[in-house]
């Protein structure tokens, strides 16, 4: 699996009880994410990295308490706290129609009706009702709701999205 072909999902931020379960920060929206048996891949910034499969995963205090196979003992998963975790692209589950994931969105360019050009989404904004996608050109920054009487087109393939801007939303 190259570096493009990953995605990133989480991040080791410390460890819970003897067994080697990790405390993750997560990127993705649910325990869902993390069936038992799935590989996940683990890398230090500079350091060692590894594949491992899930055992099992919980939400706790606001962040995932995961076990891995091969990860059996606080000492070894003290070794691994500050490492990124990524999967496969290929291994995501398909996206409804009309739905996309985060990464296929950020660093599209985004182009009003009449073609003009805002700027590339930089970051999206969960707020509960839907998403926002933060549009910025370097100069000034559009906060633009993912929603369907705004965004007009996503093209994955040419990389770009179409918006039909309500009056003000620019100012």
């Amino acid at each position: 699996m190259g570096e493009d072909d990953r995605l990133t999902i989480g991040e080791i931020v410390g460890t819970h009880g003897i067994k080697g379960h990790l405390k993750v920060l997560s990127h993705a929206d649910s325990v869902d994410f993390f069936p038992p048996g799935k590989p996940l891949v683990l890398k230090q910034e500079g350091g060692p990295s590894g594949q491992f499969p899930v055992v099992s995963c919980r939400q706790h205090k606001g962040v995932l308490l995961l076990a891995l196979e091969g990860i059996e003992s606080v000492d070894v998963a003290e070794q691994w706290r500050g490492a990124k975790i990524y999967v496969d692209k290929a291994s995501l589950p398909p996206t409804e129609p009309g739905s996309f994931y985060w990464y296929q969105i950020i660093g599209l360019k985004v182009f009003t009706l009449n073609k003009r050009c805002l700027g590339h989404v930089e970051e999206i904004l969960p707020t509960g009702s839907n998403d926002v996608y933060v549009v910025r050109d370097g100069k000034k920054e559009v906060l633009i709701p993912a929603i369907d009487s705004v965004v007009v087109e996503i093209n994955l393939e040419k990389k770009f999205i179409k918006v039909d801007l309500p009056e003000g939303l620019e100012d």
